[in-house]
């Protein structure tokens, strides 16, 4: 899966005070009648169980200069929550999930479906809101590398 390339995006969320962020490439648009994304995170980890509480979710699509964001939020430096969040400027949209203000796109969505599937959870989502950040270049990932396009 290293050669599959995917935009690096970080997926939010937030329940009873908490709130949670991913590092992420497992995700894509579903449709746009209605506006549907979705996102696979692992369920074996038992932090991501806020993500299937909350009933909600933002996937913020990160730039080239959100690098060292993605690596924050990718776990590797061991940063707890709130150090992590503490690296960017964050607001919220229409359903509470913190959203990154300067994203390339946010969509904020509340989870239509979640389907379990081996070691992941596919989490498909109606946009409630959407943010159009700046057209800068998007964060990729692949061979194990951060590129930008």
């Amino acid at each position: 899966m290293a050669r599959y390339a995917g935009h690096v995006q970080i997926v939010t969320t937030a329940f009873n005070g908490e709130r949670r962020g991913v590092a992420v490439t497992a995700a894509c648009s579903v449709s746009d009648a209605p506006p549907t994304v979705l996102v696979c995170l692992n369920h074996n980890n038992e932090k991501n169980k806020i993500f299937f509480d909350s009933g909600v979710f933002a996937l913020n699509s990160l730039a080239a200069h959100h690098q060292p964001l993605s690596h924050a939020f990718s776990g590797l430096e061991k940063l707890t929550m709130d150090e992590r969040f503490a690296k960017a400027e964050w607001d919220v949209l229409a359903t509470g999930a913190p959203a990154l203000k300067d994203a390339v796109a946010t969509y904020d969505c509340r989870i239509a479906q979640m389907i379990p599937y081996t070691t992941h959870t596919i989490l498909i989502g109606e946009v409630a809101s959407l943010r159009l950040g700046g057209q800068d270049a998007a964060l990729v990932y692949m061979d194990r590398a951060y590129h930008s396009l």
